[in-house]
């Protein structure tokens, strides 16, 4: 049974690491359709050439919706639901090193209908942690050339005490629980998070997610988080 995001001024954000599909996607599904989000941001998605029909399928299965676009062979992405305007979304490209993993963004621009629009940003940064730094400030120029109000949430490959971690901390405000993300098996590491602009509070729901479909439909744990919007009501 899904909890939906509680009042007419929030919107439930998802941040979920999918393993491109790879391990129980009814288990996978079932996770995905009982947070119900408003914006799942997705990491590791199929990333080959061919691979936009599966996941426009999977958009279809969890009831979101999916823009496509250009995706520089990255595996980052995210839906939206229906209760959201999408009034503009890209992928983007991040620096990496030769013969490494293309590693990307997913950004939209999406509005609930009777408030001003907001960025939602999706990351999936390197496991090499040199690497992290210029990856992320290069995401924050890009979400912050439209200086509108963010959403930022991903797989940071890093723990709290990081670098990275204190740098977005730092422009932004952490608004996801304080609880471990990896492994879904034995959850021991808090390496996924979302964060927001200032005014953006966050709140985590209580979600009935059991431990054996977690653990079968990925490797990561979700982030959820009811963002509050009452800052951009339209007056």
């Amino acid at each position: 049974m899904s909890t939906a995001a509680p009042d007419t001024h929030r919107i439930r954000v998802a941040s979920y690491n999918v393993r491109a599909l790879k391990q129980d996607r009814s288990a996978l599904v079932e996770i995905i359709r009982t947070i119900a989000p408003d914006v799942l941001l997705l990491q590791e998605v199929p990333r080959h050439p061919v691979s936009g029909h599966r996941i426009a399928g999977f958009a279809d299965e969890v009831g979101l919706t999916w823009f496509g676009g250009r995706r520089y062979r990255m595996s980052t992405t995210l839906m939206t639901s229906l209760r959201l305007d999408v009034l503009d979304a890209c992928h983007g490209s991040l620096p990496v090193r030769r013969f490494d993993e293309p590693r990307g963004f997913g950004m939209a621009t999406v509005r609930l209908p009777g408030h001003r629009p907001l960025v939602a940003a999706s990351l999936h940064l390197s496991l090499r942690a040199a690497d992290r730094a210029p990856e992320i400030r290069e995401l924050l120029a890009a979400a912050g050339r439209s200086r509108l109000p963010m959403v930022l949430g991903g797989d940071l490959n890093e723990e709290p005490g990081g670098h990275t971690w204190r740098h977005l901390a730092g422009q932004l405000r952490e608004i996801s629980a304080d609880r471990p993300t990896y492994s879904a098996q034995h959850p021991h590491q808090r390496i996924d998070a979302v964060f927001a602009s200032a005014g953006l509070p966050g709140s985590s729901p209580a979600v009935a997610l059991p431990a054996d479909r977690l653990a079968a439909a990925t490797d990561h744990l979700p982030v959820v988080v009811d963002v509050d919007l009452s800052a951009l009501a339209d007056l």
